[in-house]
């Protein structure tokens, strides 16, 4: 029943993410659901409309109290969740700061510095990466590259997000290389081609960070590196086609189908697909 629960979370949050993580074995298959199941009950509290501070707040009192007493909190979410870091070794503080970064969306509206915005990407990201590199198994060598993969995705969620992000009040990508007043689509026809101009430019910095991560594949073994591949193949994907008309993303939001994952997936399981 609980872990019907974590998949139905991992479903309905992310297409992209649920869909390439059935690639993996089912028993890491359950630990990613465990994962992902906090992670987007955590990040919904925050997007909620309108939203309810409180929730969130007695959400990350009871895992802290969790932590502290190493007894069920009784929420099967944060129980999984406490479990799972105890068994896998994660460390508390990477938690504390995926908390932080989530604390951080019902007191603040915008990144102003790409240092503003990495520290919020370390939080809300990064830490995945980790995460995901303690569930694999993986050395401690990998982890800057399991973190720069998480900051890469979470970039691009930012391109991609702008509009449902300008409809919360947010602002995660900073404007202090660019004349734009703002990000919201009046801001971006007055100034039509400088904001495409932007968006490019900032798809070739996630490109960068991309390129970082992809250097520590080797560290994945081939049965988890397919899902991981094919999540990131879908990013990539998603990038080419904002870049082609930055303005679609006030019109839609970019997501490749099921059918592309899973034939993404299929191809890296027969060999016959590598990177972008």
């Amino acid at each position: 029943m609980v872990h019907e629960q974590h998949e139905e979370i991992f479903r309905s949050g992310s297409k992209t993410y649920y869909f390439s993580s059935r690639f993996f074995p089912q028993y890491v298959r359950e630990d990613v659901y465990a994962l992902y199941g906090f992670v987007r009950v955590a990040d919904n509290l925050v997007d909620d409309i309108p939203v309810d501070p409180d929730k969130f707040k007695t959400f990350r009192a009871l895992y802290s109290e969790g932590l502290l007493t190493g007894q069920p909190t009784g929420d099967h979410i944060i129980d999984a969740f406490l479990e799972l870091q105890e068994r896998k070794n994660f460390d508390p503080l990477w938690t504390e700061a995926f908390l932080d970064s989530m604390q951080h969306d019902l007191v603040s509206t915008s990144c102003d510095t790409l240092d503003e915005t990495l520290t919020y990407i370390y939080g809300s990201a990064e830490v995945i990466g980790l995460f995901m590199a303690r569930i694999m198994d993986l050395p401690e060598e990998s982890f800057q590259a399991a973190a720069m993969l998480g900051r890469a995705m979470q970039y691009i969620n930012f391109i991609r997000d702008i509009e449902e992000d300008n409809m919360l009040g947010r602002r995660y990508l900073p404007l202090g290389e660019t004349s734009l007043r703002g990000l919201t689509k009046e801001d971006a026809l007055a100034q039509k081609e400088e904001f495409k101009r932007f968006i490019r430019q900032e798809i070739a910095r996630y490109s960068q960070w991309q390129r970082e991560a992809e250097k520590g594949y080797h560290y994945i073994p081939r049965r988890y590196r397919i899902p991981i591949m094919t999540a990131a193949d879908m990013y990539c994907w998603t990038a080419r086609q904002i870049a082609k008309d930055p303005m679609i993303v006030f019109d839609k939001r970019v997501k490749p189908a099921k059918f592309r994952i899973l034939r993404k997936g299929l191809a890296h399981t027969l060999g016959m697909a590598f990177g972008c």
